[in-house]
């Protein structure tokens, strides 16, 4: 694997972990044009695909990409056995199977939450999935596996959440869950609830201070002094 590949690599995956919260390990979802190349140049998806996105990565494809694998027969014999090997996720289409493409895409939509990763050769699916915001998109050039760099929705959809034009509603949530997580909703709620609001002088304070009244049959000290005086000069 070449530095240079490994570099441009770890570049995408930063961007998809930080703007669409993508964490190992990774979802692929390989279509039967991606596991038929891989077997033509020899590539080991399940050995190398980890080393190449830096981090564990969980093998899937549908019901529906099996199915169409064996509609075609012996030329994609070999592709079906690979396919067969992963993880086959529930897709829409129980009943009535769908094009392996249609699936995929089925897979992604509302905002691709559980953060699939599509591999194909199909360049009518790969232009569509480009498309949507936030889907890592992998095919395979001679021998090698790529990672395309994010497309032009992808970008533009960032750099709205950046300027505070768009929050998606999963995003919210996870901030809440997250908040309410580490107890920061909570210490929120209590500095709502001691702030005071600014207030007018004490009108207690303002009351002028009475004069102390000398008990009847007292004399104040200052008279007793002043007589004390006047008996001594005598």
């Amino acid at each position: 694997m070449g530095l240079t590949r490994q570099k441009h690599a770890k570049k995408i995956m930063g961007f998809y972990r930080h703007s669409f919260q993508f964490r190992e390990p990774f979802q692929v979802l390989l279509d039967g044009t991606f596991c038929q190349a891989a077997l033509r140049n020899k590539i080991q998806i399940r050995e190398q695909l980890p080393g190449y996105l830096g981090g564990a990565a969980q093998l899937c494809t549908t019901r529906c990409v099996i199915k169409e694998l064996e509609s075609l027969g012996k030329a994609l014999y070999g592709a079906k056995l690979i396919a067969q090997r992963f993880q086959v996720r529930n897709c829409s289409h129980h009943k009535d199977p769908v094009s392996g493409s249609t699936c995929l895409l089925s897979m992604i939509e509302d905002g691709n939450p559980h953060h699939y990763f599509i591999a194909t050769q199909d360049q009518d699916l790969s232009n569509k999935v480009k498309k949507k915001p936030g889907i890592p998109l992998l095919f395979i050039i001679q021998n090698t596996m790529v990672l395309d760099k994010p497309s032009p929705k992808s970008l533009a959809f960032v750099q709205k959440l950046q300027t505070n034009q768009l929050v998606p509603e999963y995003q919210k949530q996870s901030i809440v869950e997250l908040k309410e997580k580490e107890g920061l909703a909570k210490q929120e709620g209590e500095k709502r609830r001691k702030r005071k609001r600014a207030g007018g002088p004490n009108p207690l304070s303002c009351l002028k201070k009475k004069k102390k009244k000398t008990p009847e049959g007292q004399e104040p000290s200052a008279e007793k002094k002043k007589r004390r005086k006047r008996k001594r000069n005598r």
